[in-house]
């Protein structure tokens, strides 16, 4: 039962080093049956750039200026994974894989995990600042990630270089609330045993740190979307979150597959252009955190779970007793809300995040 996994690891090598020689070292397309068609082709653009194999790397860190930058272009980038990151170190804790976030252009500005520092290996590429690109440092799982956007698996010799060929990698593209790539998480081992499911585990977590990054951006109503049949309430789920007016702040990449539209460049949405419903009923399911079913202009439905921004905290400080019935406490919220706003409905709406209409109407005027 032990020796399987040894003979496979044999044969996977075997074939790695087939395809090296056949696409490094001949020149062959036939490599592509051996490696994922990918690696073969970051190989020939490693060779098109003139890089050969046997070169030293030296994992160049950028300039004090550029990763100065990169630290402010991407504070809010490492203010969201960092909790993930540090949950990232406890799995891989038994594994000697470790975790390194980069920038969209491949500059580490982010690590955790058991990083072995004696080993010069793990410690030149977990420095903050190294440049870690496939210009720099050739095939790997971060250029490839961030080549390819989507989540990919490298071993050993799979990358480019000899003196990369001891890592093992996985890495998946992170996508701001914009849509657009904003950088890589890529878990790394050096000589370490082969794990492809950590693909699985970089793409779950790169879900979870998007979502993070998202809930970054200042919104008053969250939605939670997915299918009939899927109740909104975990990390897959779509996310759209909305201002006071209605107007779409940001969006996940679950949401953008769920709502095409959002992919509309330069073209400012409101909810009504996405649900085919008033948006007082999405703030109104939000006080009584409701799943909703809603329509679509297309014809098709999804479940919605909305969430008032910041409600938590005003419930935990100004909600009355429990006891209380929810059109009550909602009322009593309402008329604060106005008194506060010193008898400004339209102002007292725009806090709450709801439309003037429903202010009047939850007071029953």
């Amino acid at each position: 039962m032990r020796s399987a996994p040894a003979v496979s690891s044999t044969s996977r090598l075997a074939r790695i080093g087939r395809a090296r020689q056949l696409s490094i070292h001949e020149g062959s397309a036939l490599a592509d049956g051996l490696v994922e068609p990918w690696i073969a082709q970051s190989w020939q653009r490693c060779l098109a750039q003139g890089l050969r194999p046997d070169q030293r790397v030296h994992f160049d860190a950028v300039s004090p200026a550029m990763m100065r930058q990169a630290a402010e272009g991407n504070r809010n980038l490492v203010m969201a994974a960092r909790p993930i990151l540090r949950q990232l170190g406890q799995v891989l804790a038994e594994t000697r894989y470790f975790a390194i976030l980069t920038n969209e252009a491949g500059v580490v500005i982010d690590t955790e995990g058991p990083i072995d520092r004696s080993d010069r290996r793990a410690a030149l590429i977990t420095r903050v600042g190294v440049d870690l690109s496939e210009a720099s440092v050739g095939t790997t799982a971060i250029g490839a990630a961030l080549r390819e956007l989507q989540p990919v698996w490298l071993h050993r010799g799979e990358h480019f270089f000899n003196d990369t060929s001891a890592y093992s990698c996985a890495g998946a593209p992170l996508f701001g609330p914009d849509g657009h790539c904003v950088g890589m998480l890529d878990l790394t081992g050096v000589e370490a045993a082969e794990r492809p499911e950590l693909r699985h585990l970089a793409m779950h977590a790169a879900r979870r740190i998007e979502n993070a990054l998202l809930l970054l951006r200042p919104h008053r109503l969250l939605l939670r979307l997915a299918w009939p049949g899927l109740p909104p309430g975990d990390e897959a789920d779509g996310i759209v979150t909305l201002d006071a007016d209605g107007c779409v702040r940001a969006a996940n990449r679950a949401a953008r597959q769920l709502l095409p539209m959002l992919d509309t460049q330069g073209m400012e949405l409101h909810a009504r252009d996405l649900f085919a419903l008033p948006l007082e009923m999405l703030f109104d399911t939000a006080w009584r955190s409701q799943t909703l079913d809603v329509p679509l202009w297309s014809g098709l439905r999804l479940q919605v779970r909305a969430e008032l921004a910041g409600r938590p905290h005003a419930a935990s400080t100004r909600a009355p007793a429990p006891t209380l019935p929810l059109r009550d406490v909602e009322t009593r919220l309402i008329r604060k809300a106005v008194e506060d706003a010193r008898g400004n409905v339209a102002q007292a709406a725009r806090n709450l995040g709801i439309s003037r209409a429903t202010v009047y109407r939850k007071l029953g005027k």
